[in-house]
């Protein structure tokens, strides 16, 4: 995305949006389970603390209203005049509410902040069927298409076995 969209109102949702400042690697992991598992999110379950809390960009969390961290956007601003959303992600029993609308929205609007010229974000086919045609609506554009491949992460012990049970266990 090489210009900032029309400022809008935000989606209304009864989450919050909280910054975390400084990481617990633990609760860190845990959140980015809850979030990812069901896409199999595992590559900062393979790092140990050191590396983890050095990849870690900027983190907010997405807080429910009993106060449970349920979702995960991580920006990373590390690339002058660029953030790149490292992560975008709701817990799963949040999915087709409106909260995925109310979190890009948040995540549009820490993105766009002075010295931003562009805003970067990687996707994959594992990634919510919504995920690829709602950043393309919303201004983002594709930019390349590459094929990757890993060892799948729930025979690796990285993920339960019955994690993503809508793509098939292959190994």
């Amino acid at each position: 995305m090489k210009r900032r969209p029309e400022p809008r109102p935000l989606p209304e949702s009864p989450l919050r949006l909280e910054h975390w400042p400084s990481v617990d690697p633990e609760r860190y992991r845990a959140l980015f389970r809850r979030v990812g598992e069901k896409w199999l999110w595992f590559s900062r379950l393979t790092m140990d603390d050191t590396r983890l809390l050095a990849e870690i960009a900027e983190v907010h969390v997405a807080i429910d209203p009993a106060g449970t961290p349920a979702g995960l956007l991580e920006l990373d601003f590390r690339t002058p005049g660029e953030c790149l959303i490292r992560f975008l992600g709701l817990a799963p029993e949040l999915a087709g509410r409106g909260h995925g609308r109310w979190l890009f929205a948040q995540a549009l609007a820490l993105c766009w902040r002075d010295g931003v010229d562009r805003v970067k974000v990687h996707t994959c086919s594992l990634d919510h069927p919504a995920a690829l045609p709602a950043y393309l609506r919303a201004g983002f554009e594709a930019k390349s298409r590459a094929f990757e491949h890993f060892p799948d992460p729930r025979l690796a012990g990285l993920l339960p076995r019955d994690a993503a049970p809508q793509i098939p266990v292959v190994g």
